[in-house]
């Protein structure tokens, strides 16, 4: 099935998200703390990965795996902006990481290059003592060391502009490097706590390529002179579409099973007909590949039976009769064409034939990959520029029927992701979906009834603005209140965690200026627009204070109206902060005319790519065009081309509505902050929005995650980085909706390979078992 991810853009001082998912999507579209000493019961259950395990031992010594890639790498420095899922497998093959993930997608530690790592001193300064692995050494011979840390350290901290590095986020926290009581001890002293100090020195690459702006970036672009894994780049075949890897010699660790890894470019599309052309051992696929791969086990082609799948498979026998009637008909030209027709349908036919009885040499290995696909609503202008607007579209959705509907044919745990900053078996994973609210058509209506959004509203011209009216004002304290309780929806099973994200949101809230940036729009203008003079949309949309007075709700988000006769905050009544509306706010009655607002109708633009193997994602945005319609809201589906997606569509703010993924991280705090952090102007008028291309955030989002990045405590950090979920929930800008399915084609003899899942390739236990 055909994903899209989000793409990464050049950053001054913060992480992206790791290059493993730059370009890892079916369309090849570009991409878009410490170790846990115990399991939590609330972090969910991760799918299980689908590899093959195998003994070491029953796997036989040598043979070349062909792999299949999107396209070469355009580059094979990892920490370049035009790094991509093809520069992070060869870097992960051949280069020191010295933490990788588990199956549950926390790091631990690599004992092939660290013998022993840890924080050894926390005050006045955090200090990281690591131990490095004696036996570990560069392809030419050199030891790992101190040196290398530090030339990368100062190729990626950030002062010296000459480094074009896409990545640099807790490197600019490093004060000094040092070599320990031995020249196997390096010492890293941090100037600022840094909790996520594992994220660092991996990929490790040696001072040759890091020690001068030149060898960083043009020196490591398309050849890698030292490395330190178990396998070597040896060659990067552009012409022909290949990387090719061989065992390392000098490799101190086990033996790589493999001789060699081929490292193929093959479209997504022609990928099945690869595998049945045996150019292939190991490919990610899409859907149709999988359908084809799971008939052709259970097909009786091979015995010359009829297909019941592939071309022909659909002709009925009174269309074969008419066609062999036309072929040998009196009509010489209609003759003619029936019976080339006819030749070019056997051909197709044999052709199939033959790959689907390749095909039966494969197996589907499955799993979630460590990504979720979201719905992004954009909130810098327009409708959902309005908290509550946007907060009706999250509550009209059915995020189960929407997973279902891509994960349950596949059959693969169909569960909606709770969470932003961690999906299910990673230590920092709650459900904070409580902090919206689950579906509910009448609460949706009732928002947007709050909103100003009214049947025959399309109808209506504006009326005056009058002194002193609050219609439209964005300073009430909350967005919407609580409709009628006998209104709201059964709590789910999973209520008691989301009534803990409610309460959460509650002790957490503050003073602290929690508001969504708009654009430079004249006061006045657009909804929720504030007063003269202000530029603020609607406060606190990520409070969630549910069950909150309304004079302790209003003054914990600063709002000093709180205690003034006919104000909103006296108004509601509780509830979800922002999820629910005002009390007494009715549903509007459907059929009185479209759902409109000062003489415009509701219609969101939808923005969807239209390349093959999109279909569903189009099959997504279908369903939630149906989905928003029950609540009166009108959608334009826009499907253009998977080029100009994100450049022409997301990043420049040009849509409403948009279907695109983000890759899971096992440091939220670092990584995650970029996606989530309060647009700011810039000097020239424009919006600075780093990866935040919803435009939703705020203030407070970005001071919980500056302090869970500070955090040396695990379990502080992590409820900082759970109270920032929460917070972004509720300020609904973007919907997780469901994780992406992996399915990886394995020729059956493949062992130790398929669908990884968060847990980092092992290549040198890649292998074929033996007979």
């Amino acid at each position: 099935m055909s994903q899209v991810d989000a793409p990464r853009g050049r950053t001054c001082s913060r992480t992206l998200r790791s290059v493993a998912l730059l370009t890892s999507g079916v369309l090849a579209l570009p991409v878009l703390a410490g170790c846990s000493s115990g399991e939590d019961a609330d972090t969910g259950s991760a799918t299980a990965q689908d590899i093959a395990p195998t003994g070491r031992e029953l796997v036989a010594d040598g043979g070349t795996l062909r792999w299949a890639v999107d396209a070469m790498p355009s580059t094979l420095n990892a920490f370049q902006a035009d790094a991509d899922a093809t520069t992070a497998r060869i870097a992960g093959a051949v280069l020191p990481a010295l933490f990788t993930l588990d199956r549950r997608g926390r790091p631990q530690r690599n004992p092939d290059y660290v013998e022993s790592a840890g924080i050894v001193k926390r005050e006045p300064k955090q200090v990281v003592l690591y131990k490095l692995n004696q036996k570990a050494v560069w392809s030419d011979g050199r030891e790992i060391g101190a040196a290398d840390f530090v030339a990368q350290w100062r190729a990626l901290g950030g002062k010296d502009s000459a480094y074009w590095t896409a990545r640099n986020s807790g490197y600019e926290r490093i004060e000094k490097i040092e070599k320990g009581a031995d020249d196997l001890q390096v010492k890293v002293t941090f100037n600022k706590p840094f909790a996520d100090w594992q994220s660092l020195f991996t990929p490790l690459y040696p001072k040759e390529v890091t020690g001068t702006p030149d060898s960083f970036n043009d020196g490591a672009r398309s050849t890698l002179k030292v490395m330190a894994g178990p396998f070597q780049l040896a060659a990067v075949d552009r012409k022909a579409g290949t990387s090719t890897l061989v065992r390392n010699p000098r490799w101190w660790g086990q033996r790589a099973k493999l001789e060699k890894v081929v490292l193929t470019a093959v479209p997504r599309e022609k990928r099945a007909a690869a595998l049945a052309a045996g150019t292939l051992d190991l490919a990610e696929v899409d859907r149709r590949a999988v359908e084809r791969i799971v008939l052709a086990a259970r097909d009786k082609g091979a015995a010359g039976q009829p297909l019941a799948h592939g071309p022909g498979a659909a002709l009925t026998p009174s269309a074969a009769l008419k066609s062999w009637a036309l072929a040998n008909g009196s009509d010489s030209k209609k003759a003619e064409a029936a019976k080339k027709a006819r030749a070019q349908t056997v051909a197709a036919v044999e052709k199939y034939t033959a790959e689907q009885n390749a095909l039966r040499g494969f197996v589907v290995r499955k799993s979630l990959e460590p990504a979720y696909t979201q719905l992004a609503l954009n909130g810098e202008s327009g409708p959902l520029a309005d908290g509550r607007v946007r907060r009706a579209v999250a509550r009209a959705l059915n995020r189960n029927e929407l997973a279902e509907a891509v994960l349950t044919p596949l059959g693969l745990p169909a569960d909606p992701p709770g969470s932003h900053l961690a999906l299910a078996g990673q230590r920092a994973y709650t459900d904070n979906s409580g902090a919206l609210g689950e579906q509910n058509t009448q609460e949706a209506q009732a928002l947007l009834a709050d909103a100003g959004w009214t049947p025959g509203g399309a109808l209506k011209k504006p009326a005056p603005a009058k002194a002193g009216n609050e219609a439209g004002s964005g300073e009430q304290a909350e967005p919407g209140g609580q409709a009628e309780a006998s209104k709201r929806a059964e709590p789910s099973k999973k209520s008691e965690s989301k009534n803990r994200a409610r309460e959460e949101a509650e002790h957490s809230a503050s003073d602290e200026g929690l508001y969504i940036v708009d654009d430079d729009k004249p006061a006045g203008h657009g909804p929720g627009s504030g007063g003269s003079g202000t530029r603020i949309l609607a406060p606190a949309p990520g409070a969630a204070l549910q069950g909150v007075a309304p004079e302790r709700r209003a003054e914990s988000l600063g709002d000093d109206t709180a205690n003034k006769p006919g104000t909103k905050a006296q108004e509601n009544q509780g509830g979800a902060a922002g999820a629910y509306a005002p009390r007494g706010t009715a549903a509007p009655a459907r059929g009185s005319g479209p759902l409109g607002k000062d003489g415009k109708p509701l219609t969101l633009r939808f923005v969807l790519p239209a390349g093959p193997g999109s279909e569903a994602l189009r099959t997504v945005g279908d369903k939630i065009a149906k989905m928003l319609d029950r609540i009166g809201i009108n959608t334009e589906l826009i499907k253009v081309s998977d080029t100009s997606f994100f450049k022409d569509h997301i990043a420049s703010g040009d849509y409403d509505l948009a279907l695109y993924s983000w890759p899971a991280t096992a440091y939220p705090a670092t990584d995650a902050r970029p996606i989530f952090a309060k647009p700011e102007p810039a000097s020239d008028g424009s919006l600075l929005v780093e990866q935040n291309y919803t435009r939703v955030g705020t203030d407070y989002i970005d001071q919980l995650f500056d302090e869970a990045a500070a955090e040396l405590n695990e379990d502080e950090a992590r409820d900082l980085v759970r109270r920032a979920d929460a917070r972004i929930w509720a300020a609904a800008g973007s919907i997780p909706l469901y994780q992406r399915p992996e399915l990886v084609a394995a020729k059956r003899q493949v062992v130790n390979a398929g669908a990884f899942g968060f847990a980092a390739p092992r290549y040198q236990d890649i292998g074929f078992k033996k007979s």
